[in-house]
């Protein structure tokens, strides 16, 4: 059973703080870094498809990211620099990776024995797969977007000619990536991912102070992370597990045309909900579609336009769950916090009385909600 450990293991990344030690304008945290380098790593596996005839792995994709995520939460205190330094010895870096695996080890049991194996796979061979390059190429991708946005601010400070240096070594590795070549050649699909990455400045709750903060990106990385791991645990198929990722990866995207609209506001006038969603859909068309290919459009779709609903592709249901559940968390921990607001004890409530006795999917959600009181 995936328990309360976990859940509130992956919110650590929420309140980890990028480029910390330069002058920032706007607040970079690892959740959102993570949940926009996933958005990247799906352009990066579409347009490889696109030209290899569909010979991604996206399960692979999908752990590879999920496993560096969880290994960033571990490494909080490490700057980049130093990891690289220490990857330069291979013993030093396989015993770092060995005390990482130790840490995460206990809590990724609870997804199975299956995934515990793969994770420390992952960790400790350092197999470099077409899978692993798409994802390492959209770290560095979205680390220099950080960078071109703080280099601004910084313009006299040393080190920055030595991030510099470092961005441009980076650079090269992905000479040969023949995806992120076409990626970087068409503007509009570095278009769409700004258009994703804008949704890094959404706060979620912005009505309301919340400890940790966490963005709409942020928001929709939990969600598919918690959308595959169920989906995992309760044995879906290999495309229900790809498609219920997805679909929480993407589920928001409108709201970068719409911002964050609280349910008590869409609740609030009959009929605003199915207005807000139709107005959506129409800005999406005119707005969103435009910048993708016309291949790529029905899985966008599929993801954004009825993300709550069963097909034979996509347990619409148990996302609608992860969804809800992390809003739940996101109040329980402002009000662990010492937050004291009615909202956020109204949402943490209802939602509770919601799942109390649901079952989705074979997953006992009303245990989950038990593991936090």
């Amino acid at each position: 059973m995936i328990k309360k450990s976990l859940l509130l293991k992956i919110y650590e990344a929420a309140s980890m703080q990028r480029w910390n030690d330069q002058i920032r304008t706007i607040e970079l945290t690892e959740l959102d870094k993570q949940a926009h380098k996933m958005v990247v790593a799906y352009i990066l596996g579409r347009c490889e498809e696109d030209i290899n005839a569909g010979k991604v792995n996206w399960l692979e994709i999908i752990e590879c990211g999920l496993f560096e995520f969880l290994k960033r939460i571990i490494l909080t205190d490490l700057k980049p620099p130093l990891i690289y330094r220490i990857k330069e010895d291979k013993k030093q870096y396989e015993k770092l990776n060995c005390w990482v695996f130790e840490r995460i080890s206990p809590l990724a049991k609870q997804i199975g024995k299956s995934f515990n194996l793969r994770l420390k796979k992952y960790l400790l061979e350092e197999e470099e797969t077409l899978e692993k390059k798409i994802v390492n190429g959209a770290h560095f991708y979205v680390t220099k977007w950080e960078f071109d946005i703080i280099k601004s601010a910084n313009p006299r400070v040393y080190l920055i000619e030595e991030i510099v240096e470092s961005i441009s070594q980076e650079k090269s590795k992905y000479h040969n990536l023949r995806c992120m070549k076409v990626f970087m050649e068409k503007r509009n699909l570095m278009d769409f991912a700004d258009i994703c990455g804008q949704l890094r400045f959404q706060q979620r709750w912005s009505h309301l102070y919340r400890i940790p903060k966490t963005s709409v990106l942020g928001h929709m990385l939990i969600v598919a992370i918690f959308s595959f791991l169920f989906s995992y645990v309760t044995r879906l198929d290999r495309e229900n597990c790809i498609n219920n990722y997805f679909t929480g990866l993407f589920h928001d995207l409108p709201e970068v045309l719409t911002r964050d609209i609280i349910n008590p506001v869409k609740k609030s006038v009959k009929g605003l909900d199915e207005l807000i969603k139709d107005y959506e859909v129409e800005e999406m068309e005119k707005k969103i579609y435009k910048l993708i290919p016309e291949g790529w459009q029905n899985d966008i779709r599929m993801f954004t336009e009825d993300e709550f609903s069963d097909t034979s592709k996509r347990n619409g249901e148990l996302v609608k769950a992860s969804d809800d559940l992390a809003a739940f968390i996101e109040a329980y921990l402002a009000l662990k916090n010492g937050i004291k607001n009615e909202d956020l004890i109204y949402a943490k409530n209802k939602l509770t009385r919601k799942y109390k006795s649901r079952n989705i999917a074979g997953i006992n959600f009303g245990e989950i909600y038990a593991d936090f009181d």
